[in-house]
């Protein structure tokens, strides 16, 4: 997976580091163009524009672009590097949209504010998009050209499950020797090297409905069951193994005056063991009702495998700890309860390293931000990466 010499990088980073750091205003100007062309996940039309200016980007940097054309999602935008024959190719891999609404730039828009640069998606993960670009710039200006085959993966559909694209993921990764995910960075530019698998239930319960004053002995509440139910499954949490279940959202009953015929649970799980999955899909589907009246619906599981820290990607993160003390500065890793794409690549055994994207903070929140002098470097780490994967 790594050259023969894994303790550096195949040579000096410097002149990578210097050549990026110089175009630090051309970085910046390439976030805000991608921030401000605005990509919500429900907006096919304004996912397939910044789609189609990603493919441009890149057509301009030697690659080879292919559009998958979805009927309702975003298109989606692989982009194909050549190297040298007989090495497998590497991933980079990422997602362009983002989970604001058209036209939150009126309420959110760009700026530029001591060293931040602040906008609708800007740290997640925009911001991580232009970085592949320039440390695939950097490679080929610095370094005269790309060290092996690549390939660039960018989904439309990252912000709501991956449905459309999660098939041509794992199917692009089976083929590669590596991934690495541009996705934000954890607190202080840790990378992720470990990402807790996501699944999801609904608990539907179905009762007897009945007026409240006039036949109260009659009705069979269905929020009284789903009370039941909501009970059981917090019992399963596991914070040892790093299991939790996390009813988000009920439902249920019509008026106060009818006993509910109908109530409705929505439940979040992580998952820090893949082996969990399907032991917790069966846990939660065994449930029984309480009310033998009430007859209970349950739909779900795991829809993200987790990323687990393996000796795989174990290495992966130590390479990129030597090549960032090269580069000067520390890195740290951090494991995570939220998924990405990065799930699913390492959920089929390819050695995967997350959190190569921006430095800053607040992801899905209206002060989202990165820090400009970050991008050089970072850019930097992510060269340094493919160089030596």
């Amino acid at each position: 997976m790594t050259n023969s010499n894994p303790q550096q990088p195949k040579s000096e980073l410097s002149g990578v580091l210097r050549w990026l750091t110089d175009r630090q205003p051309e970085m910046v100007e390439q976030v805000r163009e991608l921030v401000t062309r605005e990509s919500p996940t429900n907006d096919k039309a304004a996912c397939d524009a910044l789609c189609a200016y990603l493919a441009e980007q890149f057509r301009t940097l030697g690659g080879r672009v292919k559009v998958h054309r979805q009927a309702k999602a975003g298109n989606h935008l692989q982009v194909d590097f050549a190297g040298p024959r007989g090495r497998k190719p590497v991933l980079l891999l990422g997602h362009y949209d983002t989970v604001y609404d058209l036209g939150t730039l009126q309420t959110m828009p760009w700026r530029e504010r001591a060293g931040q640069l602040c906008g609708p998606g800007v740290f997640d993960m925009k911001s991580g998009i232009a970085q592949i670009m320039f440390a695939l710039r950097a490679l080929q200006e610095v370094r005269g050209g790309l060290p092996g085959p690549m390939i660039v993966w960018l989904v439309s559909d990252e912000e709501t499950g991956s449905d459309t694209s999660r098939a041509t993921t794992e199917k692009l990764a089976s083929q590669c020797e590596a991934a690495l995910v541009c996705e934000p960075s954890g607190p202080g530019g840790a990378l992720k090297t470990a990402r807790k698998g996501v699944g999801g239930f609904l608990i539907k319960v179905t009762g007897r409905a009945a007026h409240s004053g006039l036949d109260f002995e009659k009705g069979h509440s269905a929020i009284i069951e789903l009370a039941h139910q909501i009970h059981a499954v917090s019992l399963l949490t596991d914070l040892k193994r790093g299991i939790t279940l996390n009813v988000g959202v009920i439902r249920g009953g019509t008026r106060t005056n009818v006993i509910a015929g109908e109530a409705v649970a929505e439940v979040d799980l992580r998952i820090a063991h893949k082996s969990d999955g399907p032991r917790m899909e069966r846990k939660v589907k065994s449930l029984r009702p309480v009310d033998r009246n009430c007859k209970l619906e349950i739909e779900g599981g795991v829809n993200r495998p987790p990323l687990e820290r393996t000796k795989q990607v174990a290495a992966l993160f130590s390479t990129a700890q030597k090549i960032a003390n090269q580069l000067g500065f520390p890195l740290q890793e951090i494991a995570v309860g939220g998924g990405s794409d990065g799930n699913f690549t390492g959920g089929i055994g390819v050695p995967t390293l997350d959190g190569l994207g921006a430095v800053g903070d607040g992801a899905h929140a209206s002060h989202e931000y990165v820090l400009a002098a970050e991008l050089p470097r970072r850019a930097a780490l992510l060269a340094g990466l493919i160089e030596t994967v």
